[in-house]
């Protein structure tokens, strides 16, 4: 009886030690690097006001010059490299009190290298959505699909494999723009090749874009830029 009593305790132990790596090894992935607090501090200090169009994400959404690209100086670059959709959340506040025009949302890719689900993905999308209307009613959101990936490149080991993880958490976010009564932009049809992979014209990494891949984008969303 004894030796089944420690037994018991000792199974315990082992089984609390592995959720309690498992819980702080989910934690790691989001810690926010150095780049996410120097830029986020930058955009704490940039206004935005109700004449504004924010184009807000990852590192999709850094990597362009938005105002130049559209002949807009009212266009608002407000992303950040490696930015999860929790991250979008935790730096919307310098964003939603200037209640901007419009808000172009593209993230979720980086939420997806950390394993999580597209169900996952979509509940902390819908936290991001919520809050943008609640806290700027007036605002129009926009949201875009995730890009396809090209793992031909063996760049970014985390997205083997991933591909049909993005197209279903595609038709979450699709679903939540139903039903939040927000703009949904298919980017994803306008990237992808024949064979499921972004075409690599568009990308020398498989993840990020080329000048002719933001043309691309622009071409897809002017009209809502310019409506």
């Amino acid at each position: 009886m004894r030796r089944n009593g420690i037994m018991r305790q000792m199974l315990f132990l082992m089984t609390f030690a592995c959720m309690f790596t498992f819980a702080m090894n989910a934690e790691e992935k989001y810690q926010y690097n150095e780049f996410y607090f120097q830029r986020s501090s930058l955009f704490e200090l940039l206004p935005v006001d109700s004449d504004d169009i924010v184009f807000w994400g990852n590192s999709l959404t850094n990597g362009c010059e938005w105002h130049e690209l559209f002949g807009n100086p009212n266009i608002k670059n407000r992303g950040i490299s490696s930015d999860v959709i929790q991250g979008l959340i935790d730096r919307s506040e310098p964003i939603l009190k200037g209640h901007p025009r419009k808000v172009f949302i593209l993230s979720g890719v980086n939420d997806i290298s950390h394993n999580l689900s597209a169900d996952s993905v979509a509940r902390v999308m819908e936290k991001l959505i919520v809050k943008v209307k609640t806290e700027s009613p007036n605002t129009k959101i926009y949201l875009q699909s995730l890009l396809p990936v090209n793992n031909d490149f063996g760049r970014y080991k985390a997205m083997i494999g991933k591909e049909n993880v993005i197209i279903e958490t595609n038709k979450r976010f699709e679903a939540l723009a139903e039903k939040h009564g927000i703009v949904w932009i298919d980017l994803y049809s306008r990237f992808v090749g024949p064979d499921g992979k972004m075409k690599k014209e568009y990308t020398n990494d498989g993840l990020h874009l080329l000048g002719a891949g933001y043309i691309v984008w622009r071409d897809a969303v002017i009209g809502y830029v310019n409506e």
